[in-house]
């Protein structure tokens, strides 16, 4: 299991200049959000990052689980959004006080931060204006979202816990054949490449593979599917990821045949069983 503290470091550092990018892809001009801890038998989000707000009423401002827009994104693990924060009755409206009275915040839209299956953060965009967020923005957000979750793994990667460093040396040459795998455009080359490092990986089999145990994705594979869970197309996971969309067809073929499913929604599902996006 991650340590709250580690991942919350993680993505303290990365979340900034996303947060940036989030407000210039989606056009939304107020931008905040944090992380959160396991509390009980909840989860607790504290906001710690603020791009286009009034002031500091927001900051440090604690979000439970199951409690307005941001933690009915914790607890349902999808984006949420409404058009009129003050007057939607979907959800709690504890934080009105300093949401509506404070930011005279109107649209909002919530963004969940799901880490190996596990909610630890979520991203906000927001206007003061009544009116719809659209697709599109969401869309974009989901993209900056796996952007998130790609930038914070790759450092809980690089400084493991302790008890994990003695298998640092191990680790890294899988991560140097990953990062060969993603670089061939040859999806036989690919495939073989991916049964050598799922062999060094200890990785089983999809047809052999025990009912809980995760198969193991590439780091690519497993961006490829976190754009799909967001309804990208292959052209638009292509231009985000400076690849081909042959190579996004490979990614994608190659996930789903480990996953053991017959297209891409199925097999965002799984990967999400699985703990994996």
């Amino acid at each position: 299991m991650l340590d709250d503290d580690a991942v919350a470091r993680a993505l303290d550092r990365v979340m900034p200049r996303r947060l940036h990018e989030l407000s210039a892809t989606t056009g939304l001009p107020v931008v905040f959000g944090g992380t959160t801890r396991t509390v009980g038998d909840g989860q607790q989000l504290s906001i710690n990052q603020l791009i286009g707000t009034f002031g500091d009423s927001l900051r440090l401002l604690s979000v439970l689980s199951g409690r307005g827009l941001g933690g009915a994104a914790m607890a349902r693990r999808i984006p949420c959004r409404v058009s009129d924060y003050a007057s939607t009755s979907g959800i709690t409206h504890d934080y009105d006080h300093v949401v509506v009275e404070h930011e005279r915040l109107a649209s909002i839209l919530a963004y969940p931060i799901v880490v190996r299956g596990s909610v630890r953060g979520v991203m906000y965009g927001a206007m003061r204006e009544h009116g719809p967020i659209g697709d599109v923005a969401v869309r974009n957000a989901g993209v900056i979202a796996a952007n998130i979750v790609r930038d914070a793994t790759a450092l809980l990667d690089r400084h493991p816990p302790p008890a994990a460093a003695d298998t640092e040396s191990r680790a890294g040459a899988l991560r140097e054949l990953a990062a060969l795998i993603e670089t061939t455009d040859d999806p036989e080359l690919r495939d073989r490449l991916s049964r050598i490092r799922d062999g060094l990986a200890g990785a089983r089999p999809t047809a052999g593979r025990t009912s809980g145990e995760a198969p193991a994705l590439s780091p690519r594979e497993i961006e490829a599917l976190q754009h799909v869970a967001v309804g990208a197309t292959n052209a638009e996971i292509a231009a985000q990821l400076g690849i081909t969309v042959g190579t996004v067809k490979a990614y994608l073929h190659s996930a789903m045949r480990k996953l053991d499913t017959r297209n891409r929604a199925r097999a965002v599902i799984a990967a999400r069983a699985a703990g994996l996006i």
